[in-house]
This record gives structure tokens, sequence and C-alpha cells, in this order.
């Protein structure tokens, strides 16, 4: 046999010599143990595009009403006036009435250079309801709404009033009449409906409680405490919404 070289030899001696040292319960030499597991590596973060970073915060948007004019009779035109910040041209502002659950625009309009803008509303049928203007945002604005009233589209009636001698007695729909009673007679309309009266600058929405009135063309009968908040004097026409 071919004696074997220095190198395979010293090779020879250093494999005994960890093998007893392992039996010894000794260890073996740093370059004869394995090499340490390495470290679990992190899942790295999402990339930065450009676009994401360069996309700027939207900012709040404020609705001002500067004039309303919500009052009006059948046919004449309700008009509502204010400024959209920030201000931008061509920004669409929209005026809304409420519709059940819901709200139903009626009218639209574009922001001038300085956010301005002009509502307007014709109907000619009279009834009442809660407005509101409402911008829907854009790609650097949020949207916002504001709440402005309710719109009363008025028609005359002839009305009378009563009360004195009947203070005590029942009403129609419930309860009894009394000096403070705020309500109005009719003789069809639901009880409890809501109805709004002017005569002059003077408004007063009250609900029906009673049925009446029984004399000539008369259409709402009001009790005294509806008369005396609307200034109104013993027969004659007033203005209705509903």
């Amino acid at each position: 046999m071919r004696p074997r070289s220095t190198r395979a030899r010293a090779a020879l001696g250093l494999g005994a010599l960890s093998t007893a040292l392992v039996a010894a319960g000794g260890a073996a030499p740093a370059d004869a143990q394995a090499p340490a597991p390495a470290a679990p590596q992190s899942t790295p973060a999402a990339p930065v595009t450009a676009a994401s970073a360069a996309r700027p915060a939207k900012r709040r948007a404020s609705l001002r009403i500067t004039s309303r004019r919500l009052n009006v009779r059948a046919g004449r035109t309700a008009r509502v006036r204010g400024r959209l910040t920030p201000a931008g041209a061509g920004r669409t502002v929209t005026l809304e009435r409420r519709a059940g659950r819901s709200w139903k625009t009626i009218d639209k309009a574009r922001t001038s250079s300085t956010g301005r803008f002009t509502l307007t509303y014709r109907s000619r049928k009279a009834g009442t309801t809660r407005v509101r203007v409402r911008f829907a945002g854009d790609g650097t604005t949020k949207p916002e709404s504001r709440r402005i009233g309710r719109l009363n589209v008025y028609r005359p009636a002839l009305a009378s009033w009563y009360g004195p001698g009947l203070y005590g007695g029942a009403l129609a729909c419930g309860g009894r009449l009394t000096p403070g009673t705020v309500g109005v007679a009719h003789k069809s309309l639901p009880c409890g409906t809501k109805v709004v009266l002017r005569k002059g600058k003077r408004i007063v929405r009250a609900a029906v409680v009673d049925r009446g009135p029984y004399v000539g063309a008369r259409e709402f009968d009001l009790t005294a405490a509806t008369k005396q908040r609307l200034g109104f004097g013993s027969t004659g026409t007033v203005l209705v919404a509903h």
C-alpha cells in the first residue's frame, strides 16, 4: 500500500481527535462544528410609488350662504346665493329637497372663480319641505352639505278662527281645546298634518287638530293661539304652504 502524504495524515489525526472529544463529552474544534442557521429575513415593506407620495391630502370645503329667499308664492322663484371655499371656477353645487328618507336635486349651479353660486327653484304647487345646499367633492376637496331651513311655497286660502266659549271641549283629533292650543281645523286633511301659515311677515307652522270650518268657503279655522301668533283678524285670506 502507498504511504499517505503528510497532509492526509494530519487530516486523519484531526478527525480522530474530534471523534474522541465528542465521545468523551467535549466540544469539537470550532472549524469542525456545523454552521449556525441563518436569521430569518423580515418581509420587505411595500414600495412607496411616486404617485402615492405626490398625492396631497384633500382639503375641507366650506359652504357659506349669503342670502336666501325660501318663502314664495306658487309660481314665484325661490333663490339661494352663497360661496364655496376653497374658491375655484366650475365646481358643481346643488340645491336639494328632502323626499322621504333621501334628498332630491332641484337645481344645479357652477361656481365662479371666487367660489360664488346662485341656485333657484320655481314651483306652481304649494308645499313645504326641508332643503339643503350640497357640494359633492372633487379630486382635491372633500364633500360638504349645509341645511338651510324650509322651502315654503304658498297659495291663498280663506280662514276664520274659533276659541272663546269652546275651551274645554274635545278636539276631533284628540285632546281638548285650550287658550294655548296651537293648531288649525280642516275638513279633510289627516290629523297631525303640518301646514305653514303666513300673514305679512309672520309665519306659523301648526298641525291639524280639529274638523271644520263648516261656514261658507272658508278652508281653515285657526285656534285663538294660532290667530294671535299670526296676527290674523276675524276672517280673511292667509297664505298656506301644504
